[in-house]
């Protein structure tokens, strides 16, 4: 609380300003924040991959109430390893050792290859996670 003379309670000075937040301009996400930040077309569609088998595995952890150590354990690897990427570092794991941690965790992991359609060039690489 500041009284008109501008002293608090405690008898300290406060400034009061309002102070103008800066206009950043927005752009529209393309769906992909890897691709939305530089990425090639191919590394950005991996990464968006591995992100959300990384989320798939994460919330599998949670549900089961397990340990990041319980965790490693089931899946035949160290805790270390497993923190380092859920803190991001996808580069020391491959999709297929993300899908193998899924499936040593009592989760199913189905890959469906399909024409693309005519509208696009090239295929795509996504996970969708059923509940």
């Amino acid at each position: 609380m500041t009284h008109r003379s501008g002293l608090t309670p405690y008898g300290k000075f406060t400034i009061i300003r309002k102070m103008r937040k800066p206009k950043i301009p927005l752009e529209k996400s393309s769906g992909n924040v890897f691709a939305d930040i530089g990425f090639a077309p191919r590394a950005a569609a991996e990464l968006r991959a591995k992100s959300s088998l990384i989320v798939a595995i994460k919330d599998t952890l949670a549900r089961r109430k397990l340990t990041q150590q319980e965790a490693a354990r089931l899946c035949g690897t160290d805790q270390p390893t497993l923190s380092k990427v859920f803190r991001g570092r996808m580069d020391s794991v491959t999709i297929d050792r993300l899908a193998g941690w899924l499936t040593s965790l009592g989760r199913d992991v189905e890959i469906t290859v399909k024409p693309a359609p005519r509208t696009r060039r090239h295929g795509r690489l996504r996970v969708i996670e059923a509940a």
